[in-house]
């Protein structure tokens, strides 16, 4: 005898829940930005998963860390990269032995038009053969960097985004290209921030200051990490006001404007570094920690 069609409504009214209820927690893929230039930041969050994916942007692997209803990953575009599209490829598992979820995305990479300058420093900062005790000077602050940047990868010390480390104009943005006396060259891989000599520097999120140094081109140099393989870094300070480990929260002071180390005068030159590429620390102050807005995405069947 067939059911009636109200005895069978309360299974379709299920069956019907069910079916919005695994289309609401499917997962979802989303990046920042949504358009990008070579030397960007990129952040690439995943929703409605409870384990850790793996992925990639471009060839670059993807390192996730768990966030509120899914996972993030930080990672960076080269400046060298040809613009274009990047792909993102996210392989996320799913509970109960299903085969995983594939997600990918398109990451649109448009030209960066490096903006290009001359500029004079003291001629020994730009010798072919730096006097033995430079070099050996240079090559200590090498090794110091590169053992400060070897921190071990952890889930984010922040809560909060990303803050500008002082308020002033911008002096040279990130990218630009330089002759040093007419005949160095080099890319600008920092932001310089205007700044009279003695003004404050403040942390640009909360982190471990995991070097205070004077270096020869640098000056008085603090680096942060801030976990998720991403550091900060302040060049050419005129004094320090934190220790190596200290543990600094977002707006606590850092140090003084100054002009140690290769320099034309005082100003702050602020670095980013994520995944061991320097990137545009413009735009990691637009990227939203908390939520990311939807882009192309795709689901392979």
């Amino acid at each position: 005898m067939n059911s009636s069609p109200l005895r069978r409504l309360p299974f379709l009214l299920l069956v019907l829940g069910l079916s919005a209820y695994a289309a609401e927690e499917r997962p979802l893929l989303s990046l920042q930005p949504e358009v990008a230039r070579p030397g960007d930041p990129v952040l690439v969050t995943v929703r409605g998963l409870t384990q850790a994916p793996t992925g990639t942007l471009g060839e670059r692997p993807l390192r996730f860390y768990p966030v509120r209803e899914g996972f993030q990953a930080l990672s960076g575009l080269p400046v060298e990269l040809t613009p274009g599209p990047v792909q993102v490829k996210v392989s996320a598992p799913l509970l109960g032995g299903t085969a995983p979820v594939e997600l990918t995305g398109k990451l649109d990479v448009v030209a960066a038009g490096w903006p290009a300058r001359t500029l004079k420093v003291a001629n020994k900062f730009v010798k072919a053969k730096p006097e033995p005790e430079v070099q050996a000077r240079m090559e200590a602050d090498k090794a110091a960097f590169a053992a400060a940047f070897a921190q071990s990868f952890a889930p984010p010390l922040f809560g909060e985004n990303f803050a500008w480390p002082r308020q002033d104009s911008i002096t040279a943005p990130y990218g630009d290209l330089r002759t040093y006396n007419g005949k160095k060259q080099s890319q600008h891989f920092g932001t310089d921030i205007r700044g009279a000599t003695g003004v404050p520097v403040y942390a640009a999120n909360t982190g471990t200051v995991v070097m205070t140094r004077d270096a020869y081109a640098s000056g008085n140099t603090v680096l942060v990490y801030h976990g998720a393989g991403l550091y900060t870094a302040y060049f050419h300070l005129s004094a320090t006001d934190v220790k190596d480990g200290a543990r600094v929260e977002r707006g606590q002071l850092l140090g003084k404007v100054g002009s140690t180390g290769r320099v034309t005068g005082p100003h702050l030159h602020w670095g980013v570094k994520v995944d061991d590429l320097w990137v545009d620390g413009e735009t990691l102050l637009k990227l939203d920690f908390g939520g990311a807005p939807a882009v192309t995405q795709r689901e392979k069947e």
